[in-house]
């Protein structure tokens, strides 16, 4: 038996789902997706921009032109979903800027600026996307919370951060719309998408692009931040009718607006760990069935190999289903204040195509790529690490399983993201002298199965000494090896382990099976330490 609101919500759900436009069975989803986040071109050295050299279009142009012929969508996400980077009504760029310098006394962005002067991002964007053969996508963020600890400033103080992309004057006047007024953490400041009228003013922007632009797609990006509801407000029923409601009426916004008769591509930016997902109020089933076409998983900001993207996918059938890559797998502690001031352990190609492998072998239909160029400098402090630019050509076997799977393989687990409502990460594991300490890995077999011994490495947060180990896998006993050196070529060497941090084994190729396998070490004798980083090593000399 099902309750009448059941009823209600599942025939309504059938009855929008009835009404929408078929999608046109010629059109072929993109394979690879790439998110371009904006304040790249400015922030980060390049070949096409120096060290604060003000913005240029061409130069926005060129990050269009650098990934030609290696993805299929370009998602341009325009500012912080706050502040529109193209003309707009919605919001009038000379009097919020105005507004800007008279609370803050700061001058536009770059963007901004550029918008002010008669130039409009959104244009640029999808103009250059038409020549150079990629789908144009807007990606919105949702409820970002960048610089918003800077919106209420005591008389004296110098707001830091591009506050001008994040609060407007609407904003400011409605601190009870914020999810923890009077609070200074980022995550806390954002608004309250309980309040239909926070969820008007993200919709009357998407419907100002919708309108104007001639766009392939739509990603609502519901991970910048990944914070919506009072959850003892809230509950999780309610959460998931205004996410569902909302996605509803933005599909039927891009079937009103879109041009030539073509179905735009409306996608959706998600956790790929289950426990978020209701935190977020994001029921996936739902999502697809108010007319949902695409679905990017990701781990906020990092490439893992810990997701539940098998499960995902059998929860969005109908949809096509992407798993996201970051150009970093782990962050290490800040080295002075301010944003972009961590050192990261970068993803090198065995690292993506490694997770990149398993994603397809999980149900994945395609890959996107979460703030590639940031390989490149930028940011501020010392002791970031070496910067470099992004590895591109690693790119070209992203939209190839096949290839992907003849590949070596790099599997590692890492300190990512902890979601919402998800237990504690794998590591940081502090170790007990005596007690077994467990690693589970998630491994798909290359081409033809596992032919030749893997090695597995632990890293730990300070140097071993003589400290005795011991370790099994699948509980099978393995042997140590002297070798702790990186199994493949680390162009951007940060947080490396040092050969006193690290122990390693080599492994049998039969104990390799496909699904779940499980390292276990202990600590014999000496001080205990934690375990930070694991990483398995196949198709390489070991």
């Amino acid at each position: 038996m099902i309750t009448r609101r059941q009823f209600i919500h599942s025939a309504g759900l059938l009855t929008a789902a009835a009404r929408l436009p078929a999608a046109d069975p010629s059109r072929t989803p993109p394979r690879v997706l790439y998110s371009n986040d904006t304040t790249n071109i400015t922030s980060c050295i390049s070949p096409f921009h120096k060290e604060r050299e003000p913005f240029r279009k061409e130069m926005l142009e060129a990050t269009v032109d650098e990934v030609t012929g290696l993805v299929d969508a370009h998602m341009l996400q325009p500012g912080l979903g706050m502040v529109p980077m193209w003309p707009s009504k919605v919001l009038p760029l000379a009097e919020h800027y105005a507004w800007i310098k008279q609370r803050y006394s700061q001058k536009p962005d770059p963007f901004g600026q550029f918008v002010l002067d008669g130039g409009d991002i959104v244009k640029v964007f999808i103009d250059r996307c038409r020549q150079r053969q990629q789908a144009a996508f807007i990606s919105f963020r949702m409820n970002d919370a960048h610089h918003k600890e800077f919106s209420d400033p005591k008389p004296g103080d110098k707001p830091g951060g591009s506050i001008g992309m994040s609060v407007t004057k609407h904003y400011v006047a409605h601190p009870e719309y914020r999810l923890k007024p009077g609070s200074l953490r980022g995550a806390d400041l954002v608004q309250n998408w309980a309040v239909p009228e926070v969820r008007a003013q993200k919709f009357a922007l998407i419907r100002e692009l919708c309108e104007n632009y001639d766009l392939d797609g739509l990603e609502l990006d519901f991970l910048r931040t990944y914070s919506y509801f009072r959850l003892e407000e809230t509950p999780l029923e309610q959460r998931h009718a205004i996410m569902t409601g909302f996605v509803r009426e933005v599909r039927q916004l891009l079937d009103q607006t879109a041009r030539n008769g073509n179905r735009r591509w409306l996608c959706a930016r998600v956790p790929c760990h289950l426990p978020a997902l209701d935190v977020l109020g994001l029921d996936l089933k739902s999502l697809v069935a108010a007319g949902l076409d695409m679905v990017n998983a990701s781990e906020h900001y990092f490439t893992t190999q810990q997701h539940d993207l098998a499960t995902i996918r059998t929860q969005t059938q109908g949809a096509t289903l992407y798993f996201e890559l970051c150009h970093t797998i782990w962050k290490g502690d800040k080295v002075t204040t301010g944003y972009d001031v961590f050192p990261f352990r970068r993803a090198t190609p065995e690292h993506l195509h490694t997770a990149a492998h398993l994603a397809y072998a999980r149900g994945a239909d395609g890959i996107s790529l979460f703030n590639f160029p940031y390989y490149r400098q930028h940011g501020q402090g010392e002791g970031r690490g070496v910067f470099g630019e992004p590895p591109f050509e690693a790119l070209k076997a992203l939209r190839d399983p096949k290839a992907l799977a003849q590949a070596p393989q790099h599997w590692f687990i890492a300190q990512g993201w902890r979601a919402p409502a998800m237990k504690p990460l794998p590591v940081p594991r502090k170790i007990e002298a005596g007690k077994p300490a467990k690693f589970n890995f998630d491994l798909a077999p290359p081409t033809g199965g596992w032919q030749r011994d893997a090695r597995i490495r632990i890293q730990t947060d300070k140097p071993l000494g003589s400290d005795e180990w011991t370790a099994t896998f699948n509980g099978e006993p393995l042997s140590a090896t002297i070798d702790v050196s990186e199994p493949f070529p680390v162009p951007y060497p940060s947080l490396l382990g040092k050969p006193a941090e690290l122990r390693a084994w080599i492994i049998p190729s039969a104990l390799l099976h496909p699904g779940k396998n499980s390292l276990e070490v202990t600590l014999k004798s000496g001080e205990p330490p934690s375990v930070i980083f694991v990483d398995l090593a196949s198709g390489q000399a070991v």
